[in-house]
């Protein structure tokens, strides 16, 4: 039943992953480093769009889960409805303000020069198309709640098929250079919003317009643990953010170029220990509100070893294959030298990233917001406070930027141990030690 569940959800992601780097592949291999580097500059755009969605579209689908345990029907169908209209107006508030402040955002981005132009005519797209990034990420946890897990990955495959095909099509055949690629993200993102739409008709989960006291206090509710699953699928962007500020600063474009090869890589894996932790989620919230404590906790193991299995197969894939990793994306020579030398450094991490990645979708799964959000923004509150220490320390110099992320992860990793031993003693019954929960 576990894997029904969670080898759909890693497949979908797994594909996600893939998304993200589809753009860089078909903009590097056209404009090169320029391209590539722009493309990484502006994806964290479009990545806050589809985080905002997973993350209102997660705490709606998982408060769903757990009324739907406790047999109420009715306030589940309520909360479905007011998640839809949450996402509705996040939608249309995130493409104003994006338009808006597009200037502002470029610069925060670290748009200069060359890039300026090229990243702002990715952006302007992405903005544009915000409302089916939004609504494409948030209804598909709804999809994995009603079992059709299945679904929401086929989902998934249509719309990065036609990403594929619209990318070949608008940026090496029609040569629409940088809008063309992100007009292929929203489209391709479009697609996938028709197909959980599709299914939800066809599942017959009913909508209608509740009243605005329910609305408001479910939406407050829904964004009280939103915070959690956005700051989890964002977080590899704001530290693609700071890298590139950072990076920009003191190494220049190249470095840059480099570290955007290294984020798509890796962003992969976190897609696929997502993956693992969002497709556990309908079982864990399920069984937490119908009080199986004990399945709970078996259904929680289960994601850690398969989390760690990915991690480590990950792991020896990338490490043997990261000579050709700049070549992939039609990087220069040396900059596909660099990712080799730098890219190790990265997957030693892996392994204790992927025991973060399923705590955490433990905590919010059961509505442990508090302890969720200290886990999600440590990680890039530590990385700004060690690439800030860690260049002016010991001589290291540009290296300290480098070794800044995984210093980070492993710092988190240890934080995630007491995290989860306070959460066990919220969770299991008195007298029980969490270590005898867990045997």
């Amino acid at each position: 039943m576990f894997f029904r569940f969670v080898v759909p959800s890693v497949m979908a992601f797994a594909l996600s992953g893939v998304y993200t780097i589809v753009d860089g592949f078909f903009v590097g291999n056209s404009l090169g480093d320029s391209g590539l580097a722009a493309v990484n500059l502006g994806f964290p755009v479009s990545a806050f769009m589809q985080a905002v969605g997973t993350g209102i579209g997660l705490s709606g689908a998982i408060r769903f889960a757990i009324l739907r345990g406790q047999e109420k029907e009715k306030e589940a169908g309520t909360c479905f409805c007011d998640t839809v209209l949450l996402l509705a107006a996040v939608s249309a508030l995130l493409t104003l303000v994006t338009l808006a402040a597009l200037p502002g955002l470029l610069g925060l981005l670290g748009a200069q020069g060359e890039l300026y132009g090229l990243t702002a005519a990715y952006v302007r797209v992405i903005a544009l198309g915000t409302f089916f990034q939004v609504f494409a990420t948030g209804l598909v946890p709804f999809i994995r709640n009603l079992g059709g897990a299945s679904f929401a990955m086929c989902s998934m495959i249509a719309g990065f098929a036609a990403n594929i095909f619209l990318d070949y099509l608008f940026v090496w055949r029609l040569g629409q250079g940088m809008a063309g690629a992100a007009w292929a993200t929203v489209i391709g993102q479009a697609v996938t919003m028709a197909a959980t739409v599709f299914y939800l008709v066809k599942k017959r989960v009913g909508f209608h317009i509740p009243g605005a006291r329910t609305a408001c206090a479910d939406g407050a509710r829904i964004l009280k643990v939103a915070l959690a699953p956005f700051g989890l699928t964002f977080s590899p962007q704001i530290t693609t953010i700071l890298m590139n500020r950072f990076l920009a600063v003191s190494e220049g474009e190249q470095a840059v170029a480099v570290y955007g090869c290294i984020a798509y890589i890796t962003a992969i894996t976190y897609l696929l220990l997502q993956g693992v932790g969002d497709g556990g989620q309908p079982l864990i919230s399920r069984y937490y509100g119908e009080g199986d404590l004990a399945a709970m906790r078996q259904m929680r193991r289960y994601a850690y070893l398969t989390s760690l299995g990915i991690a480590l197969v990950c792991m020896a894939g990338f490490w043997l294959a990261r000579d050709g990793v700049g070549v992939l994306f039609g990087a220069s020579r040396e900059t596909s030298r660099s990712v080799g030398i730098y890219l190790p450094l990265y997957l030693a991490a892996l392994v204790f990233l992927s025991y973060v990645r399923i705590t955490t979708a433990f905590l919010y799964a059961t509505e442990r917001s508090a302890l969720s959000y200290l886990l999600v923004y440590a990680e890039p509150a530590a990385i700004f406070l060690l690439l800030l220490l860690l260049p002016n320390l010991a001589g290291l110099g540009p290296l300290g930027i480098w070794i800044a992320v995984p210093a980070a992860q492993l710092a988190v990793w240890v934080l995630a141990l007491f995290v989860r031993r306070r959460a066990d003693r919220t969770i299991f019954p008195p007298g029980r030690s969490w270590e005898d929960a867990e045997l």
